[in-house]
């Protein structure tokens, strides 16, 4: 919404232009009229919409016709003032004042226009037989007020209409010669529509209507004004009401009566509540909401975020079965302008048998979006409509920034949940196989599945009892390996046992780029099912592991009918959660964390028989 308005007042001479400003200030008819007033601002407090306005006069006499132009470019509506005892004012209006003010400006980018009778005082009837026609054939022309301004008569009101032409104008909502809502508004309340019916069955029941009613104007509807609501969409449209609810049908007439009975500031109430601008885009404010992360942290949906997504995904999986199918993944993202998820969004998260996106598989890309691409995932969150359907005044609170990773070092424990894994290593290495391996795909389904595969894939893992999330991210070996790619929580060097120059690309990485990076490396062999070479290189894997202080290699191979194992996975995961230990020492931490656990239990097993035994005494 404009945070001032601007109001030119034009029309011939002596029709009482400055009359009605002069009257408006001082609440009384003055006893001498200069030839023009001088710009006056009421302030945002005393006006009905609470916002600044500025009223400007315009005298032919005094101000040249560029001064003019000026002015109607930097007005946001005029009042074209005629008296309503003179038939030559009323006829200027069309044949001179609306062209200069609109003349040769595109439709959709007409400034509104008031049209103010004065003198009504000195006439017995009113003169709109004569301006009904004219309010016809222009359909930048919003209203008509008769006034006076020799005893104050709808003198605030002329302001006031003047103010809500600018705040909530009638232009970008219906077309008064198809009087009908225009594309875009329709566009814009459907999108509310569809957020609004929870249940996703096209009907918004009572208790749907009333969170709407709540959420856009603070209060709900009374249970005699909802039937009253209902009974009026009844007797005007076929299909309006169905099964005693509302639907779009007759949202859409409900909110075309509004506007044809002079109220379409209670449908911009509802478009503004729900992120639209005066333009029936939704605001940057609403889509990008600001949310700082500091360097060092990371972004994680949170309790909220998580708890949002379940609903949504419950809503729109139509036939129960667990999973969205493409059809119902399309009708989920049906209030995008775009579909924000690709094909390849079926091979970066678990799917069912049938390769639909399971509940997990659904969360797992969000919680990837929040972690890679925080500011999309807020706009994501903000059409689905999540400040709506949790009452908040944004969706930042769909999402949790962790505390800084050196804060992490220095305490020797972790909060986060989701890790990044950058998995590195030279062309054919298995890469890609390794990253399906992770959704539980073996490499016989793999090849069997044709198309490009993501460079992402995320899933969740076990660690120590933990559910973590784990996002895979293949390098790009076609591109140069530069420093700023290294960054990660952990590095996963991978080569092929069975290419014998395969491990020195990950020796040379490792060497280059993380041995004093402080982050965590794991080398994993793959392809383990075929014979092993031996590697050129000074050293071999193993002993590179233990020069280095890496944890001990790890095999990997996914060629057989099963799923592959996920202990490669969970070991790269746990490396993520411990940066500050070695390989060696990550496993002795494991192996102590297993002794404490049975020395705690068989301290609780001696205690329990220690009291049994002073019982039988």
């Amino acid at each position: 919404m404009k945070r001032d308005v601007r109001i030119l007042l034009l029309g011939e001479p002596k029709v009482g232009k400055t009359s009605l400003i002069m009257s408006l200030v001082g609440e009384e008819f003055p006893e001498e009229v200069p030839l023009r007033a001088e710009e006056i601002t009421i302030p945002a407090d005393v006006t009905p919409e609470k916002v600044p306005t500025h009223i400007v006069d315009y005298s032919a006499s005094e101000q040249a016709e560029e001064e003019l132009r000026e002015e109607i470019i930097r007005a946001n509506v005029v009042c074209v003032v005629y008296d309503v005892t003179q038939e030559d004012t009323i006829e200027k209006i069309q044949t001179k004042w609306i062209p200069i003010v609109n003349g040769g400006v595109e439709k959709a980018k007409k400034l509104p226009i008031i049209l103010v009778g004065n003198k009504s005082d000195l006439r017995s009837g009113s003169a709109m037989e004569s301006i009904l026609p004219i309010m016809n054939r222009f359909s930048e022309i919003e209203t008509c007020v008769e006034c006076s301004a020799k005893n104050l008569k709808n003198i605030s009101e002329l302001f006031y209409y003047a103010q809500k032409a600018v705040l909530h104008p009638t232009a970008p909502l219906y077309d008064p010669e198809d009087k009908q809502l225009r594309p875009m508004c329709v566009q814009a309340l459907s999108r509310i529509f569809t957020i609004s019916d929870q249940d996703n069955d096209g009907i918004l029941s009572d208790s749907e209507l009333n969170r709407f009613q709540k959420f856009s104007f603070g209060n709900p509807l009374a249970p005699q004004a909802l039937e009253d609501v209902k009974t009026v969409v009844w007797k005007n449209t076929s299909d309006g009401v169905r099964e005693n609810g509302l639907t779009l049908t007759g949202f859409l007439f409900l909110n075309t009566l509004f506007i044809q009975r002079g109220r379409h500031e209670t449908t911009w109430t509802i478009l503004r509540k729900f992120g639209y601008d005066d333009t029936l885009q939704l605001t940057e404010d609403y889509l990008y909401p600001k949310l700082r992360v500091p360097v060092d942290c990371s972004t994680e949906l949170s309790h909220l975020g998580q708890q949002f997504l379940q609903r949504l995904f419950e809503k729109y999986d139509e036939d129960s079965d667990s999973a969205l199918s493409p059809t119902e993944l399309k009708k989920l993202f049906g209030v995008f302008p775009y579909m924000p998820w690709g094909e390849d969004v079926y091979k970066a998260v678990p799917t069912n048998q049938e390769g639909f996106i399971t509940l997990h598989g659904f969360l797992c890309q969000w919680t990837l979006t929040a972690y890679l691409d925080v500011h999309h995932c807020l706009e994501y969150l903000g059409y689905l409509g999540y400040p709506f359907l949790y009452h908040q005044e944004s969706q930042t609170t769909a999402v949790t920034v962790t505390r800084k990773k050196s804060i992490d070092l220095e305490k020797g424990q972790t909060q986060r949940t989701v890790f990044l894994c950058k998995v590195i290593g030279a062309r054919g290495t298995g890469k890609t196989a390794f990253l399906q391996g992770f959704l539980g795909q073996s490499l016989l389904n793999q090849t069997n599945d044709a198309g490009a595969f993501p460079h992402y894939t995320v899933n969740t893992i076990q660690v120590n009892n933990q559910e973590k999330c784990l996002i895979l991210y293949e390098v790009d070996v076609d591109t140069e390996f530069k420093a700023s790619k290294a960054s990660c929580d952990v590095a996963c060097l991978m080569y092929d046992v069975s290419n014998p120059r395969s491990f020195g690309y990950c020796a040379s990485i490792y060497k280059k780029y993380y041995v004093d990076s402080g982050i965590p490396c794991v080398l994993v062999a793959s392809k383990t099912d075929l014979s092993e070479q031996k590697q050129q290189h000074n050293l071999s894997p193993a002993e590179f592991c233990y020069k280095h202080r890496l944890p001990p290699l790890l095999l990997f191979s996914c060629s057989g009918p099963d799923a592959p194992s996920t202990s490669v996975y969970c070991t790269l995961a746990q490396a993520a959660m411990f940066p500050h230990l070695n390989g060696s020492e990550m496993s002795a931490t494991s192996r102590w964390l297993k002794v404490t656990l049975g020395t705690a239990v068989l301290s609780v097993l001696g205690f329990t028989l220690y009291r049994a035994f002073i019982r039988q005494k």
